[in-house]
């Protein structure tokens, strides 16, 4: 039997990783139950990512764009005359408030990292990429500290569940802010 040409298997893949994780969980991802999802061979999956660390860092990746676009989107970073720490709570609240799953998603993937040392240089990828970006307002050593304090916050919404306080982040950011 001929192969089918598939061109988009392997982003098919990646998109349904991310919907397992979000659905199940880290636990939850294998090579069987992202096939499923995506609607492909099980071989498919293993083709294209070896292992599930493969997978996961695919899918990492593509799940670090959302925090990155909410920011990039904000006008925040690229105005030296406006308050930096009001842009980054607003931004923050407007990632928070967009897609939750895909908030949540995000940080467990990127926590995921604690056990799957793979992950680590793509968690550091996007912690240097970020604070790059930040460093445009700052010097680096506070742009640092700006990320930490605002991984912080959505950690604590996140684990709480408590309403994002945007005057709260605003005022903490303000602190750091020189």
């Amino acid at each position: 039997m001929p192969r089918r040409y598939d061109p988009e298997r392997r982003q098919r893949i990646i998109d349904a990783a991310i919907r397992v994780v979000g659905a199940k969980g880290i636990a939850g991802l294998s090579h069987r139950s992202v096939a499923a999802e995506a609607d492909v061979p099980l071989g498919s999956t293993t083709y294209h990512f070896a292992t599930l660390d493969e997978l996961m860092v695919a899918a990492l990746r593509q799940a670090n764009e959302g925090f990155a676009k909410a920011l990039a989107a904000s006008p925040v970073l690229e105005d030296p005359g406006s308050d930096l720490a009001a842009g980054l709570a607003r931004v923050l609240g407007e990632w928070l408030g967009g897609d939750r799953t895909g908030v949540e998603l995000e940080y467990e993937l990127y926590l995921a990292a604690l056990r799957r040392p793979a992950l680590r240089p793509v968690a550091a990828e996007w912690t240097e990429e970020t604070a790059q970006r930040l460093a445009a307002r700052t010097d680096a050593v506070t742009a640092r500290a700006l990320l930490a304090l605002m991984d912080g916050i959505c950690l604590q919404v996140l684990l709480t569940g408590a309403d994002y306080d945007e005057g709260f982040a605003r005022e903490v950011l303000a602190r750091v802010v020189p």
